[in-house]
């Protein structure tokens, strides 16, 4: 697979995750359980978004919303429409999603791969009333939403680096003209 083909495949990746990610918050917005109970939240925070506080309701609606831009976001990196956005925006936007998921990912002030190992080795301790809920939360985490989040994480690094090495999105001319100095005839002949 070529460099193009691999980045290509990252940015159509996530949109492929934000999307998957919001179609979970806006199954959760619209009351579906959705794996709400195996978000890694701290216990009254768990407690508030299964009994639907309107905060997390919002909240849902919110990300299903910034889900769909993600799609967008991602899309624009590879189709010629993507051109039409400014380019060190996109690049902005890109990075710092790309950034934000793999460092969540790994975690190292809480949840994400270190931050669940400490905590089910016991390096980390736990309030002795939620830990078995702690052990629960750190075990999914571990399987699901830190290797979700690292994935799309890394799908977007892979669409940045294909639209800071590429100029503009898809190749689509979007970007800084190339000069060309006059054809030789050995040129015009091949």
């Amino acid at each position: 697979m070529s460099r193009a083909d691999r980045a290509r495949v990252g940015a159509y990746g996530a949109a492929v995750c934000a999307a998957a990610y919001g179609s979970m918050k806006l199954a959760q917005a619209l009351g579906a359980n959705a794996l709400a109970d195996k978000d890694p939240l701290p216990p009254h925070l768990r407690e508030q978004l299964l009994a639907r506080d309107p905060l997390f309701v919002a909240s849902h609606w919110l990300l299903a919303g910034a889900a769909l831009v993600g799609v967008i976001v991602a899309l624009a990196t590879v189709r010629p429409w993507g051109a039409r956005v400014p380019r060190r925006l996109l690049l902005t936007i890109v990075w710092t999603l790309g950034a934000f998921m793999i460092v969540r990912s790994i975690g190292v002030l809480g949840f994400g791969f270190v931050g669940d190992t400490l905590l089910l080795t016991g390096v980390r301790p736990t309030p002795v009333e939620h830990a078995a809920l702690a052990h629960t939360l750190a075990r999914w985490d571990l399987l699901l939403w830190s290797p979700f989040f690292l994935l799309w994480g890394l799908c977007w690094a892979t669409a940045g680096w294909r639209l800071h090495r590429r100029g503009s999105p898809a190749g689509s001319g979007g970007g800084k003209a190339v000069k060309r100095g006059p054809r030789r005839l050995a040129d015009t002949a091949k």
